[in-house]
């Protein structure tokens, strides 16, 4: 099953735009999306195929780090980490009125 995973890392300064732009670059092999400028915290959004959610989680904090890795940006903790399951995403479509 196919997971949309958020992840976001807290640190003690700002996160320039180049940066978010290099960790863009790092997860986009993760069908990807980066987040943090300007802010205290750096993040992204990945794709990871995965039994359930935890799985997801686990899966993706590997990714991410490999990724955050291979940046200039600082190795900060994740303080926030979620999974949400393609099933689950598409199933608030059902509810929106046509």
């Amino acid at each position: 099953m196919r997971f949309s995973v958020s992840l976001q890392a807290e640190g003690d300064r700002e996160i320039t735009l180049d940066e978010v732009l290099e960790l863009a670059d790092a997860v986009a092999p993760l069908n990807g999306i980066a987040s943090g400028f300007g802010t205290y915290t750096y993040g992204a959004q990945i794709i990871i195929e995965a039994e359930g959610p935890d799985q997801a989680v686990d899966i993706a904090l590997a990714e991410f780090a490999q990724a955050v890795a291979s940046t200039s940006l600082p190795d900060w903790p994740v303080a926030y980490a979620e999974a949400i399951s393609e099933d689950d995403d598409f199933a608030d479509l059902d509810d929106i009125p046509t």
